[in-house]
């Protein structure tokens, strides 16, 4: 983000802030605008890294199961009303039919990549799945996504206790069994 864009947002912001009317030349005002700029800006830098590059390196683990990776933290902003959600991920993969293996923290790095866009959960759920899938030549990706989302719990119907969960299903994980069995590997 250069210069010309943090100032936009800058402008953008002070016109908030007078739009609710607020003073911006009072002394807590002042500083608001920047600050905003830089934390829009910090949070919307997603990983430069190609999924390609993310998943280049893979281990010959010969496994032939399934792999799982619970409670993987993450947050996003909602497009809808640019408030945050957060909340955990938990991916299932089976593994190539050669036996290949990600990194672990590959998985991770592929959530954070997706997370930093505006965007909704159910969209977000799906672009990891497939990137997964693609990234890894998975036989299989199951992806939960349980999030809480501020425009729910801190406006509009004010459910603070509330929690969204999205799915994504490709590959052997369509078969019901399959996706059974994954789901007990997952939540007991």
């Amino acid at each position: 983000m250069d210069e010309q864009q943090l100032q936009k947002i800058q402008d953008g912001v002070r016109l908030i802030l007078e739009g609710l009317g607020e003073d911006t030349a009072r002394s807590g005002l002042l500083d608001t605008p920047a600050r905003v700029a830089r934390a829009l800006h910090e949070f919307m830098q997603p990983t430069r890294l190609s999924n390609q590059t993310i998943f280049e390196k893979s281990f010959n683990a010969q496994c032939n199961d399934i792999v799982v990776v619970k409670n993987i933290a993450f947050s996003s902003l909602c497009e809808h009303h640019l408030l945050p959600f957060y909340g955990v991920a938990h991916i299932a993969y089976l593994p190539s039919a050669d036996g290949h293996v990600c990194g672990l923290s590959k998985l991770a790095r592929i959530v954070d990549k997706y997370a930093h866009r505006l965007q909704i959960q159910e969209g977000l759920t799906q672009q990891i799945a497939e990137a997964i899938m693609d990234g890894t030549h998975a036989q299989g990706v199951y992806v939960c996504m349980d999030a809480t989302h501020t425009c729910m719990s801190l406006r509009g119907v004010c459910k603070r206790e509330s929690t969204t969960r999205t799915q994504s299903t490709l590959g052997v994980f369509t078969n019901m069994d399959k996706k059974q069995e994954v789901m007990r590997l997952l939540f007991g």
